[in-house]
């Protein structure tokens, strides 16, 4: 239930400047937070309400303003009746979107109407939210500092205890605009967020929750340095490199503390990040938990959410997870270092067609005197294959951002990778130790890191204790609602008998997709054959490869025609990459010649 952080009134942003670039407005208040200690709202922005998935306006569908080619109809001529086919556009992603939205918030009433408290034959509507009913005791509620699509936020000060006289900021969210029950699970689930998520300094503080007849109040830790996308603006459109790297830390760090929680954000852009203060290298804060969802181990989630020029591609494919968050990131770190969107076009169907089909421009000035470190790092964020993509914590290990003030998180994925590894056969692992050995000292930092955030004993070795004891240490009460630890008990378990050291854990902890994703992956792929010819590769019959590749012994054996080398039955390179990935194939139907 986010966007209560609203924009300040006159600062209209322009959709249709040459390249586009964000610009400067004319005259332009500055805000969010003053200093008086008011958030100073003034409106929702053109661009905002076009961009937002929760926003009621529908998408424009306009012939003139379809990203497809257009065809004017034929003039009169000698040949009476003659037609040229027209190809019938694909499926608007935005008329699934919109349907969503009704599904999640309900119909938007009509101008002067009243929003209906529940649909005819249905019960209705439980709008009790048992929390502290007291507000306006604990609470001297100010003017009000913003507005958003489902509520505004109000300056306030704390009245009584330890923290009285605090200002805060409130936000107040209409029950009468809750008119589905998923509206009111969002609202629950933010409040539920927030106070589980605690402990990060780039998280904005959760003080309390309260309600009355007509409002929920989220009262929150003030941030006076007003909004990420407004200092984009006031520096007119793009950071340099090391201005922007300050910035990417900061939002890695605390979406890579969200994930290991087991929460994904989903609405992450420059808009959800305030800074504490209107100092240059303010602290940024990280807000806005209305669309989070709390996500268990191998979970997929399929509700579309999000703002559309941030929104990652396998989220209109209606199957994503953590990977979704990185994909936003990439997309403000592109925004950061060229000020321009990766994807832009004039309708919301426009955008969901370029981020699902078109790739970002690299050419265009200011691209080519970036560095090719700063251009990786965002590729590598920006890749359509979330499988490809880095994770959050392995980001902050990269060359172009990696820094000894910032420390590097436990990563999830770990823990999903050395599962898979645990269950894997032994060839499987060969060729997985072969890969690890193809390792760069920059790939490796990376494994070291996590591995060594295991804490190994004098040995050098962990077990499971040793991941078992390091969720532990990291876990909040989110953590426990996402059910994070019972990836523990699913086959992990296999570690409390055996011991494993650093070389063995970078093989079961390296990500072959992610590799692959890399401008290396061939010669890493090459190299890791060449060794496992020497040390792992063996005579295997098509019996063997099915076992190997948990398919049932009857599977034909052309099925396995590439795998192998038919100079002397080992495997083929082919194979060997397939391997890797642990590619399985379906039978083949025997055909008649």
């Amino acid at each position: 239930m986010g966007q209560c952080y609203g924009k300040y009134e006159g600062a209209e942003r322009d959709d249709s400047f040459a390249h586009d670039e964000f610009r400067v407005p004319k005259n332009p208040k500055h805000g969010s937070y003053s200093s008086k200690g008011s958030f100073n709202n003034g409106g929702t922005s053109p661009m905002r309400q076009k961009t937002s998935f929760r926003s009621s306006q529908p998408s424009p569908r306009h012939p003139s303003a379809s990203p497809l080619p257009q065809y004017a109809s034929s003039p009169a001529s000698t040949t009476p009746r003659r037609f040229f086919k027209r190809p019938f556009p694909p499926p608007s992603p935005a008329k699934h979107i919109q349907s969503s939205l009704v599904k999640r918030h309900g119909a938007k009433p009509k101008e002067g109407g009243s929003v209906p408290e529940s649909v005819e034959n249905e019960k209705p509507l439980d709008k009790h939210f048992r929390y502290s009913k007291d507000f306006m005791n604990k609470y001297e509620l100010g003017h009000e500092v913003g507005r958003g699509h489902f509520g505004h936020t109000c300056y306030a000060k704390i009245r009584k205890g330890e923290n009285k006289g605090l200002p805060v900021a409130v936000k107040i969210i209409s029950k009468a605009k809750m008119t589905t029950a998923i509206a009111i699970e969002d609202v629950q689930r933010e409040v539920k967020i927030l106070k589980a998520l605690t402990g990060h300094h780039n998280l904005v503080r959760f003080y309390d929750a309260c309600e009355d007849g007509l409002n929920v109040y989220i009262v929150m830790e003030l941030c006076e340095g007003g909004e990420l996308l407004d200092r984009i603006l006031s520096r007119g459109g793009r950071y340099t490199e090391e201005d922007a790297k300050i910035v990417v830390r900061q939002i890695l760090s605390i979406v890579a503390f969200c994930h290991l929680q087991g929460v994904v954000h989903r609405d992450l852009k420059p808009e959800n990040f305030l800074f504490t203060s209107k100092e240059e290298h303010a602290q940024l804060k990280a807000i806005d938990f209305g669309l989070s969802d709390f996500i268990k181990p191998d979970e997929r989630l399929n509700d579309i959410v999000g703002s559309a020029y941030y929104v990652a591609p396998e989220v209109l494919h209606r199957s994503y997870s953590m990977e979704a968050d990185v994909w936003s990131i990439g997309v403000i770190t592109y925004i950061l270092l060229c000020g321009s969107r990766p994807f832009w076009a004039r309708t919301e169907s426009g955008i969901f067609r370029a981020v699902l089909r078109a790739d970002p421009s690299f050419e265009e000035a200011p691209w080519p005197s970036v560095s090719a470190e700063a251009k990786d790092f965002v590729k590598r964020l920006l890749n359509k294959d979330m499988r490809k993509r880095m994770t959050a914590a392995q980001a902050l290990t990269h060359p172009w951002i990696r820094s000894n003030n910032v420390k590097i998180p436990l990563d999830i994925i770990v823990y999903r990778l050395v599962r898979a590894y645990l269950r894997a056969t032994s060839m499987r692992k060969a060729a997985l130790k072969a890969l690890s050995k193809t390792l760069t000292e920059e790939e490796l930092f990376y494994l070291h890191t996590q591995f060594m955030l295991l804490e190994p004993n004098r040995s050098g070795r962990i077990t499971f204790e040793n991941f078992r004891q390091a969720l532990f240490k990291n876990s909040t009460e989110a953590m426990k609602e996402s059910r994070v630890f019972e990836i523990l008990t699913s086959q992990m378990d296999a570690l409390s008998f055996k011991k494993m050291d650093l070389s063995e854990f970078c093989a079961a902890a390296i990500s072959v997709h992610q590799l692959e994703g890399t401008d290396r992956w061939e010669q890493h792929a090459r190299a890791a054959y060449d060794i496992f010819e020497k040390e792992g590769n063996r005579v295997i019959s098509a019996d063997e490869l099915a076992k190997e590749m948990g398919l049932a012994p009857t599977v034909p054996a052309q099925v396995f025609q590439e795998w192998v080398r038919h100079s002397d039955g080992r495997l083929s390179f082919i194979g060997f990459t397939k391997l890797l990935h642990g590619v399985t194939f379906r039978p083949v139907r025997n055909q008649q010649q």
